[in-house]
């Protein structure tokens, strides 16, 4: 595909909104809507007792309180390490000890340009940051088996907290 033309016709403050127009092979032209998103992380915060901790947080285009793993958006030029231990500490309160990258994924990649960094967290100890002030966290602990089954139950719906656990699957079962 080539790029003819780009027009930015949204800046928010988490995203901006661009619509390209491109050439595709054929020579016909597409236009395609994106949001531009600088990254994100997502954290698989394992305590001392083998815990995965989550949050619980009202999510308003999904109308309700979703249970989800901590993540966080980067900071412009923010690596995403730091991103994953700033955003531990505001969400959960703890700061890993350990981090280690698990791996990353696109969220939509049909419509955003949002990659996320899926990180382990462990050794963590207590050292709060204030949150944000647009969240209200509700923090869970919850065993991996609880965790899987509530997977299967429908009742965490978050993509980016299923990708994550099943990035960490393996990790996580030697660990039991």
């Amino acid at each position: 595909m080539e790029l003819i033309r780009s027009e930015h016709v949204f800046q928010g403050r988490a995203f901006a909104v661009r619509v390209d127009q491109l050439r595709r092979p054929d020579g016909e032209t597409t236009r395609i809507d994106l949001v531009e998103h600088v990254g994100a992380v997502a954290l698989i915060p394992v305590g001392q007792d083998g815990l995965i901790w989550f949050v619980r947080q009202y999510r308003h285009p999904a109308g309700k309180r979703l249970l989800e793993l901590p993540a966080g958006t980067l900071e412009p030029g923010e690596p995403p390490e730091e991103c994953a231990r700033r955003e531990c500490r505001e969400e959960i309160g703890m700061a890993p000890g350990r981090l280690e990258r698990l791996g990353g994924f696109y969220l939509a990649p049909g419509y955003s340009t949002e990659y996320l960094h899926v990180f382990m967290a462990a050794d963590l100890q207590p050292s709060p940051l204030p949150g944000d002030e647009d969240e209200d966290l509700e923090i869970e602990r919850l065993g991996l088996v609880q965790a899987l089954q509530r997977m299967r139950r429908g009742e965490i719906e978050d993509a980016k907290s299923l990708a994550a656990l099943l990035l960490g699957l393996p990790l996580l079962q030697s660990e039991e």
